[in-house]
């Protein structure tokens, strides 16, 4: 579904953007792995996807540096030849009622969740439009939507990408760029795998399905919004999270 097209997935690492890194891959993609801080895991993705017999490489970046991303793009152009799909996937969680916040973990989960999208939007924005083609995947959460305690900082920014998509969606519809989100309930990744059993439990009871999602559903919904079959897909918000939302 993805021949010979080139995607940069950022969070590329671990969980989500793993598999989406690895799906792409076995649907033909070239992928750009970007991650920061420990690049082990992304190396590992990097040799997985490498066996499948597709191009890949890693960069490190914080994407919530607009110099650094300017830069990022600017390396998998140059290393790839272009890119064909954007997958705004990195977040972070610093989760605690608004009483007790500190306006640190505020600010650090909106500039990796919100900014980090919007930087690189905005630095692959002209190559698409020279283009005149594109896919942009902004993984957003059922958090956004429908809020939820003690994720003050990562609600509002996963409300935050919501309005980008759609923004985004309306900007580059008439060059034949589609933008679209994806929001996951309750997956199953190392992030939620430190709560307690009794959290988990509570959560699952919310859940029609009876069981947490996993990274390979939001994958499979990313190829899709990828291919060629979605061309007629864009400014949508798609919950993936086993009805919990409804």
């Amino acid at each position: 579904m993805l021949k010979g097209k080139i995607a940069l997935i950022t969070g590329a690492g671990r969980g989500i953007g793993k598999a989406i890194a690895l799906k792409m891959g076995e649907a033909g993609a070239k992928v750009a792995i970007v991650d920061v801080g420990n690049l082990e895991p992304a190396q590992s993705v990097k040799a997985e996807l490498l066996e499948m017999g597709t191009e890949a490489e890693v960069f490190e970046c914080n994407v919530a540096d607009f110099a650094a991303v300017e830069q990022l793009v600017k390396q998998v152009i140059e290393r790839f030849g272009g890119i064909d799909i954007l997958v705004n996937n990195a977040g972070i969680v610093r989760d605690g009622l608004m009483l007790s916040m500190k306006e640190a973990d505020f600010d650090a989960v909106i500039g990796v969740n919100l900014k980090g999208p919007f930087n690189l939007t905005k630095h692959t924005y002209s190559h698409f439009m020279r283009k005149k083609s594109g896919r942009i995947i902004n993984i957003s959460s059922v958090s956004g939507i429908t809020g939820n305690a003690g994720q003050a900082n990562y609600a509002s920014a996963k409300a935050g990408i919501i309005g980008l998509t759609k923004t985004t969606a309306k900007e580059l519809a008439s060059r034949g760029i589609t933008c679209n989100a994806i929001a996951p309930g309750f997956i199953a990744t190392d992030m939620t795998a430190a709560l307690s059993e009794d959290v988990k439990n509570a959560v699952i009871s919310h859940v029609p399905l009876k069981r947490y999602g996993l990274p390979e559903d939001i994958a499979n919904l990313a190829v899709f919004l990828a291919s060629d079959n979605a061309a007629y897909i864009t400014g949508e918000v798609i919950k993936v999270d086993g009805g919990m939302c409804m």
